[in-house]
C-alpha cells in the first residue's frame, strides 16, 4: 500500500452489539474497494478481521482488528472490534486512535446494550459517530422502528440520510435524503445505480428531505436565513455544513443498507473520504511521534506493536525513544496490518496506523517519539477485571512454562490480570469474564502450548476471639542426653477490629530467662499465621504470657516456640472463637427499571445496601457492603439482572463476623 498524506487518511471504528453485522460489513467495504475477492468465512472459518481460531469456532469477534483500505484516492484504516462485553477494553483502545465511529445498528434488533455502552464512550472521547442501519433485507427488519430506537437513545442529533427502498426481502436500494436521487442494486454488484426518486416515496422524501435541510441550516447563521428566505442551497454546501456538525459531533448521519447484499456500502465508503474528519494530530511538530494503542503476540515472531502516527513522519529503521523507559528502539520492519497479514511500508505519515514488530520493550499504552519531543498522552488504563479463576499447570512441563505465558498473554490483553495469593497458594487469572477467561485459557493451551487446570477462587478468611482464656504449653521429651522442656503460661483477648495481634510479656522472676521471649513471641507468631481452630490466619488478638518453668540443662529456644504454640492452641479453644469472612464496598450502577432487581438481590446475597442515588441517564447508583464470598462471579449475575446494562465496582472493605450457620461449612 502506498504513502498517503495526512489529509488523504480517514481512521474509523466500527462498533455494535455483537451479531450486529460489523465484521460482515468490514469485508463488504474491502470487497467494494477491490482489496479483497470475496465476502464471507473461508474453508477454515476465519475471515480478514475474525482471522484468530477462537473467533472462527466461536463466530464471534475477541479482539479489534485493522483493516485498511484505498477508496476514492484516500486510504481508509477500518478498525473492527468485538461486540461481546467481555472485550470492551479493546472497543476503548479503537476509540483512541478513530477519529470517526461508525455505529453498526440491526434493523431486526434495534439498539442494542452494547451499542449504548460504545456510544457512551465515543461521547466521553467527543468522538464523532455516525450510523449504519443493517440487515434490512431481513424478516422483520424496519429502518422507521430503528430510527425511532436510535433517536430515543441518543437524541436529536441523530439525522437520517437515507430511506430505504422496499423492504425485508424486497430491499433493493436507497434514497438519497440530500440530493433528491435514489440508488438501486443489483444482486451481488456493490455499486449502485442512480436513478428517480421511486413515485411511491416521493412524498415522503419530501417530507424528511425538509426536515434534515433545517437539522443540518441550523449550526450555520448564513444557510439559516438563505433556507428562510426559500433560497436554494447546493448539496456541496449542505454537505460542508453537514461535516461541520459531524465534526463538533452534534449531528450523528444515519445511513442504511445490508452488509450481505453489498446494498448501501459502497455509498458509506464515500461518506466516510467526504464527510468524514481527517485525522486528529499532535501538532504541526515535524518530529515523530506514535501510540501504541495494541499489542499481539506471536509464538514465532514475538511482539507486534500496532500504533498512530501522533505527528511527523515514521521511518523504516527509525530510532525512536520509549516515553516510559527512556530506551531507544528501532523501527527495524514498518508494516500496515488487514487481519493477520503486515504489507512492508518505507513511511508512515501523521494521522496514519501502522505496525512494528520486535521492539526491545514497548508496550501498549506507550509513546515513542524522536528524543527530546515533549508530548504527552492519557494512559490506556483499563477496567478493573470482574471475574477471577484459580488456575494451575496440569502437569510438570506446563508449570515450567506458565510464568512465561501468562506474562505474553498479559502483555497482549490490558484487562487481563495474573496474581499470586499467598494466603490462598492460588495463582488468580482475573478478565472481563466467563467467555473472556475461557478463551485466554485456550490461547495459553493453542498459543504457548501451555494447559491448565481450573477451579474456584477461594475466599481468605481470618478467624478471631470473642472471650478471655487461659492455658499452658508444655514440651517435655527425654530420650537420652539432652532433652526438651518448657512450660509457658498465657492469657489470650480479643482487642478492637483491626488491631492485629499483641504480645504482652508478664514473665517475673526468671521463670522464662529473658534470651527465649523471642522464641515465645515467634512461636506465637508463627501460629497465628498457619491458622487457628478453623485453619485459617488468627487476628485481632492479644496474647500476654503470664509464667512457665525452664530447665537448666534442657530448656532451649526450639522447646520454647513449640511450647508457646501449644499453649496459644488450647487458649483459642477456650475463648469463643469465630470465623470472619471478607466484606466487599459494592457500588453498582444501574438502569432504574433494575433497581428493585438489584437491591432484592444484594438482600438475597446478605448485603446492607447503605445508599442509593440518581447518575443521569437514567440511571441509579447503589452502594452496598456484600461479603466477598456472594460476588465472586457477580458480573454474570449483574448481567442477567440487567440485560448487560449494569456495571459495578468492587473494593475490599472489612472483615466481619460469619454467620454461625455458614462456619461449618468454612473449616479448613
Amino acid at each position: 500500500m502506498k504513502t498517503f498524506s495526512t489529509t488523504k487518511i480517514r481512521n474509523v471504528v466500527l462498533l455494535g452489539h455483537s451479531g450486529c453485522g460489523k465484521t460482515t460489513l468490514a469485508e463488504a467495504l474491502l470487497f467494494t474497494a477491490g482489496a479483497i475477492p470475496r465476502v464471507g468465512r473461508v474453508e477454515d472459518g476465519t475471515t480478514v478481521c475474525d482471522f484468530d481460531p477462537e473467533s472462527a469456532r466461536r463466530h464471534l469477534s475477541i479482539s479489534l482488528a485493522l483493516a485498511p483500505f484505498v477508496f476514492a484516492g484516500h486510504k481508509i484504516n477500518l478498525i473492527d472490534t468485538p461486540g461481546y462485553a467481555d472485550f470492551i477494553t479493546d472497543v476503548a483502545a479503537a476509540l483512541r486512535v478513530a477519529d470517526l465511529a461508525v455505529f453498526v445498528v440491526s434493523a431486526v434488533d434495534g439498539v442494542e446494550v452494547q451499542t449504548e455502552i460504545g456510544w457512551r464512550l465515543a461521547d466521553e472521547l467527543g468522538i464523532p459517530r455516525i450510523v449504519f442501519v443493517n440487515k434490512l433485507d431481513r424478516e422483520r427488519a424496519s429502518f422507521e422502528r430503528t430510527l425511532d430506537d436510535l433517536k430515543d437513545r441518543f437524541g436529536a442529533g441523530i439525522a437520517p440520510l437515507e430511506l430505504p427502498i422496499g423492504s425485508e426481502a424486497e430491499f433493493r436500494g436507497v434514497v438519497d435524503l440530500l440530493s433528491d436521487t435514489a440508488e438501486t442494486y443489483a444482486d451481488g454488484s456493490p455499486l449502485g445505480v442512480e436513478g428517480p426518486v421511486p413515485d411511491s416515496m416521493v412524498a415522503e422524501e419530501h417530507s424528511v428531505h425538509d426536515a434534515l435541510i433545517e437539522g443540518i441550516v441550523v449550526a450555520d447563521d448564513d444557510l439559516t436565513e438563505r433556507y428562510l428566505a426559500d433560497e436554494s442551497i447546493e448539496v456541496s454546501e449542505l454537505g460542508h455544513a453537514l461535516a461541520t456538525g459531524i465534526d463538533a459531533a452534534t449531528v450523528f448521519p444515519v445511513l442504511c443498507g445490508s452488509a450481505t447484499k453489498l446494498i448501501g456500502v459502497d455509498r458509506l465508503a464515500r461518506f466516510i473520504v467526504e464527510e468524514g474528519p481527517e485525522p486528529h494530530v499532535a501538532g504541526d511538530d515535524q518530529n515523530a511521534a506514535v501510540f501504541v494503542f495494541k499489542t499481539l503476540v506471536d509464538p514465532y515472531v514475538g511482539r507486534v506493536n500496532l500504533f498512530k502516527v501522533l505527528q511527523g513522519v515514521v521511518q523504516t529503521d527509525a530510532t525512536l525513544v520509549n516515553g516510559r523507559t527512556m530506551h531507544d528502539e528501532r523501527f527495524h520492519q514498518l508494516s500496515t496490518m488487514r487481519g493477520n497479514e503486515p504489507s512492508p511500508a518505507s513511511e508512515l505519515h501523521a494521522g496514519d496506523i501502522g505496525a512494528v514488530a520486535k521492539l526491545a520493550d514497548t508496550r501498549t499504552g506507550d509513546v515513542i517519539a524522536v528524543r527530546g519531543t515533549d508530548i504527552s498522552v492519557p494512559p490506556l488504563v483499563p477496567p478493573a477485571p470482574l471475574l477471577s479463576v484459580a488456575i494451575q499447570a496440569r502437569s510438570k512441563t506446563d508449570d515450567d512454562k506458565l510464568a512465561t505465558a501468562l506474562h505474553r498473554v498479559v502483555d497482549e490483553d490490558l484487562a487481563l490480570r495474573v496474581d499470586r495469593d499467598a494466603e490462598t497458594h492460588q495463582t488468580l487469572l482475573a478478565g472481563m469474564g466467563e467467555t473472556h477467561l475461557a478463551i485466554t485459557i485456550d490461547k495459553l493451551a493453542r498459543k504457548f502450548g501451555v494447559e491448565v487446570e481450573t477451579e474456584p477462587v477461594k475466599v481468605a478468611y481470618r478467624e478471631t476471639i470473642t472471650g478471655t482464656a487461659e492455658a499452658e504449653g508444655r514440651v517435655k521429651k527425654q530420650t537420652g542426653g539432652h532433652g526438651q522442656f518448657a512450660v509457658v503460661s498465657m492469657r489470650v483477648e480479643p482487642v478492637e477490629r483491626g488491631d492485629g495481634f499483641e504480645f504482652v510479656d508478664r514473665v517475673v522472676g526468671g521463670a522464662i530467662p529473658r534470651n527465649y521471649i523471642p522464641a515465645v513471641e515467634k512461636g506465637l507468631v508463627e501460629t497465628i499465621e498457619h491458622g487457628g481452630v478453623f485453619g485459617f490466619p488468627v487476628v485481632d488478638i492479644r496474647a500476654t504470657v503470664l509464667d512457665g518453668k525452664h530447665h537448666a540443662v534442657d530448656s532451649s529456644e526450639m522447646a520454647f516456640k513449640s511450647a508457646a504454640a501449644h499453649g496459644l492452641k488450647a487458649a483459642l479453644e477456650e475463648a469463643n472463637p469465630i470465623l470472619l469472612e471478607p466484606v466487599s464496598e459494592l457500588v453498582v450502577t444501574v438502569p432504574e427499571s433494575s433497581q428493585g432487581d438489584i437491591m432484592g438481590d444484594l438482600n438475597a446475597k446478605r448485603g446492607r445496601v447503605h445508599g442509593t442515588s440518581a447518575v443521569g441517564r437514567g440511571e441509579v447508583e447503589i452502594v452496598a457492603m456484600v461479603p466477598t464470598s456472594e460476588i465472586l462471579r457477580y458480573t454474570i449475575d449483574l448481567r442477567s439482572i440487567t440485560g448487560g446494562r449494569g456495571r459495578f465496582v468492587a473494593t475490599h472493605s472489612h472483615y466481619d463476623a460469619l454467620p454461625d450457620h455458614l462456619v461449618a461449612a468454612k473449616r479448613r
